[in-house]
């Protein structure tokens, strides 16, 4: 396993993007509003546990169906490009089920399908078909302390930001979420012909 600066921020980069928590402060807000208190450690590890799980187990579960990790992250690059494309356009091609927060809203939704949804999850797997896993834990642990401390000052960061604030931070992951995309597909389709 190997140390890489450039992989740990890339991958990073990738997950902050996908997983979107700042984009996500207003579905936080409601939901806080609904349930009356959100904790923020316990959706932290949850969502660290899946992702980190997948990570390693993810490789297995493809090859039992005969699905190569560079098929997953061609894949997974159409899945990024979407929600890149949802990030910059401001549309909403995937629904996900926010409306029925129960009682606790720390496991459901937002440790699960919010933080580690399908877009995460692809995301992860394509990025272990470029990088190095330890790099990706990293990425994830990184990604994990973010969330937290976002969790936690979600109001505060609001006001801050504002909603236009918010607007423009999404559409520039969008546009950096875009890029990677393509570079995932092209990276993919590459080793599949070598």
């Amino acid at each position: 396993m190997e140390l890489n600066y450039k992989h740990i921020l890339t991958a990073s980069m990738v997950l902050f993007a996908v997983i979107d928590i700042i984009g996500n402060i207003p579905i936080i807000i409601d939901l806080r509003r609904k349930t009356g208190h959100i904790q923020s450690g316990k959706a932290t590890i949850i969502a660290g546990i899946i992702l980190t799980v997948f990570l390693f187990v993810g490789q297995s579960m493809l090859s039992l169906i005969g699905i190569t990790v560079n098929q997953f992250a061609i894949a997974g690059s159409f899945v990024l490009f979407f929600l890149a494309l949802e990030m910059i356009l401001g549309i909403t091609l995937f629904k996900e089920d926010e409306e029925n927060a129960m009682s606790d809203a720390s496991v459901f939704p937002i440790a699960f399908p919010l933080v580690a949804g399908p877009g995460s999850l692809t995301s992860i797997l394509s990025l272990r078909a470029e990088f190095d896993a330890l790099n990706i834990v990293i990425a994830i642990l990184i990604n994990m302390i973010i969330m937290y401390i976002v969790l936690k000052a979600s109001a505060r960061i609001e006001r801050l930001l504002g909603q236009n604030g918010i607007r423009i931070l999404r559409k520039v992951f969008g546009v950096i979420l875009l890029a990677i995309a393509v570079k995932i597909f092209t990276t993919g389709i590459q080793k599949i012909f070598e």
